[in-house]
């Protein structure tokens, strides 16, 4: 259990600095751009966080003005960012968002930043005994051997956390023969595991939600995201919720918004169908947007949304006007 006033959720992971154009429109068109914090785990706290939780974030950046920069704002959202470390030894990564009418590209310069120092040394037991749920993604064991490492160490060490793994493949960040079998291996060593079915079938050739749960078995929840039709909870039993339709403005980030809603579900104790609905209202929230990040929905009509009945949730949509 966590301690008291300490965090519920611990998300650990590098944030990079984002520039993404102020409009939906391709990089090299766009005359203004918006600077911000951009990192899997971190989005997943600061959603988090609006909804209530108490939450950390753990990670490396550099000692210059983004990594300060990009530390204040995920504080400023409500997230503790005292386990973060600052290295004058290495920069923080940046990144940059390309929208474009064929989807959006990202190009990343983060070779050699701060949080890729990060190795199985990293956080002490007492600190990650501390919360109820320690989440982690694919990114992670990507960025360096030792943050590899890291990662194998959380996940088979002796814990008292339960740990939410999110597949999150970056075909840039590694090829898909050397990700397959270790994003496999590794999601297999955790309690709960996020994994888009497009993913799903670029790494491991599987083709429906059934067949990602045979390949990762030992979880006790697999949750498996079908893009704009539905997502499935396969545990014990098989939920699926169909998504709500929504204009999507940009969809990155949109999948780290789905962790943060389902897991939000899960310790507030919700049913499956709960975790899964809130998981797709943040999801859809996100995409109407073109911020990794944006301001939570308000939380009296999350729980509205929530409580409709299976007519009315079949037919809510989201616009972006």
């Amino acid at each position: 259990m966590a301690e008291p006033g300490g965090p519920e959720v611990l998300c650990l992971g590098e944030t990079m600095s984002l520039v993404s154009p102020a409009s939906p429109v391709p990089l090299e068109q766009a005359p203004v751009f918006t600077l911000s914090a951009g990192g899997a785990e971190s989005n997943v706290a600061i959603h988090l966080a609006a909804l209530g939780h108490r939450v950390g974030w753990a990670s490396r950046v550099g000692d210059d003005p983004l990594g300060r920069r990009l530390v204040a704002t995920i504080a400023a959202a409500g997230v503790d960012t005292g386990l973060v470390e600052v290295r004058s030894d290495a920069p923080t990564g940046v990144y940059f968002k390309d929208p474009t009418p064929q989807g959006t590209r990202v190009h990343y310069y983060r070779a050699g930043s701060a949080a890729s120092t990060m190795d199985e040394d990293f956080l002490p037991d007492d600190v990650l005994d501390a919360p109820q749920v320690l989440h982690l993604s694919g990114i992670t064991p990507a960025l360096s051997a030792g943050c590899d490492r890291l990662v194998r160490h959380l996940l088979t060490r002796p814990r008292r956390a339960r740990i939410t793994f999110d597949v999150n493949y970056r075909p840039a960040l590694w090829p898909v023969a050397q990700a397959a079998p270790e994003l496999r291996e590794l999601a297999q060593l955790a309690d709960t595991v996020f994994v888009g079915l497009d993913e799903a079938t670029a790494l491991w050739g599987v083709e429906t939600p059934e067949d990602v749960r045979k390949l990762l078995d030992r979880p006790s929840v697999v949750v498996v995201k079908d893009g704009a039709d539905a997502a499935h909870a396969l545990g014990a039993e098989a939920v699926t919720v169909p998504a709500p339709e929504v204009e999507v403005v940009e969809p990155v980030g949109a999948g780290d918004a789905f962790a943060a809603g389902f897991i939000s579900g899960v310790l507030r104790g919700a049913d499956a169908v709960r975790c899964l609905r809130l998981g797709h209202l943040l999801a859809a929230h996100s995409l109407l947007s073109t911020e990794d990040h944006t301001a939570s929905p308000d939380r009296a009509d999350l729980a509205r949304w929530l409580d409709l009945d299976e007519g009315r949730w079949r037919a809510l949509s989201f616009g972006a006007g």
